[in-house]
């Protein structure tokens, strides 16, 4: 595109196309453009520039902030908008508080915990050699301990069809409390008395103690200090009757619960592949919340 020629009066210097007074075949010279002339086309030049190129820019990614306050990186994947990142589960760990526990419950209860193995369901420890149960909500905190009744056997396995066996003819070498990870379910037993399954094909279950038979003094059993005492049920897994209405049976009905049975014959790590997990983790301060 040609610039518009601006005719001049005044003599110019010669060119090979002809003065002034004769333009010659490309018509009449004009001036060069003044200086504000030209600066003021080089600055619309650059503004055209620098808008072509703010248009083509790519967005910045940029920081996102959570309701604490913290700063959250945004991710991008390569194709379409960034998105943010997801927060790290920050696992919690049981508190026992003041109960005493064996070595064991607390390597269990914290790999548990920790593993997120009980998934978002309460946690149930029983303790057969300390004779006791604990109760965690799903966030870690003790809903309540207590003393119980085991199998009057020693042994970790289940005989098998020792579930179908009526009580008069389980032999005492059969009446053991079974280890495992079980997963408890609400149900009723022969008698229609509501019972938390433990383990429904071995008829393995917490309920009320039932002190029916005196001569086994199944309450005083219960109430006394050791646990060397608490061996006398056909398996099942006897507990206070307050403690049962209170603590385990609507804990069960809200969350459910896996129970982790812990063994006496073997370890506990061997039984579950549990492992210990350090006091000083991440996992303890959200815990003391």
């Amino acid at each position: 595109m040609k610039r518009p020629c601006h005719p001049t009066h005044s003599q110019g210097p010669s060119t090979p196309h002809g003065t002034a007074r004769d333009p010659g075949p490309l018509g009449p010279l004009s001036h060069p453009p003044s200086d504000a002339a030209f600066f003021s086309s080089l600055g619309m030049f650059a503004a055209g520039v620098v808008a072509v190129v703010l248009a083509l820019w790519p967005p910045v990614p940029h920081a996102d902030t959570t309701p604490g306050g913290s700063a959250v990186p945004a991710v991008s994947t390569g194709v379409g908008p960034s998105v943010q990142a997801p927060l790290p589960r920050m696992p919690v760990l049981p508190r026992f508080g003041a109960e005493p526990a064996s070595a064991d419950a607390q390597l269990v209860a914290r790999w548990a915990f920790d593993s997120g193995d009980h998934g978002d369901r309460a946690v149930v420890l029983v303790d057969k050699v300390a004779a006791r149960v604990y109760v965690f909500h799903t966030d870690g905190t003790l809903k309540g301990a207590s003393p119980a009744l085991v199998g009057s056997a020693v042994g970790d396995h289940t005989v098998p069809g020792v579930g179908d066996k009526p009580i008069a003819q389980v032999l005492p070498s059969e009446r053991t409390t079974p280890a495992g990870r079980f997963v408890a379910e609400m149900g009723v037993n022969a008698s229609g008395e509501d019972v938390v399954w433990v383990d429904y094909d071995a008829a393995v279950s917490m309920h009320r103690v039932r002190p029916t038979v005196k001569a086994e003094r199944r309450l005083e059993r219960l109430a006394s200090r050791t646990a060397q005492d608490n061996r006398i049920t056909f398996g099942c897994i006897n507990l206070p009757v307050a403690f049962y209405e209170r603590v385990l049976s609507p804990t069960v009905h809200r969350t459910g619960a896996v129970v982790y049975v812990l063994p006496e014959t073997q370890t506990a790590a061997a039984l579950f592949g549990a492992h210990e997990v350090p006091n000083s983790t991440p996992a303890t301060q959200v815990a003391a919340r």
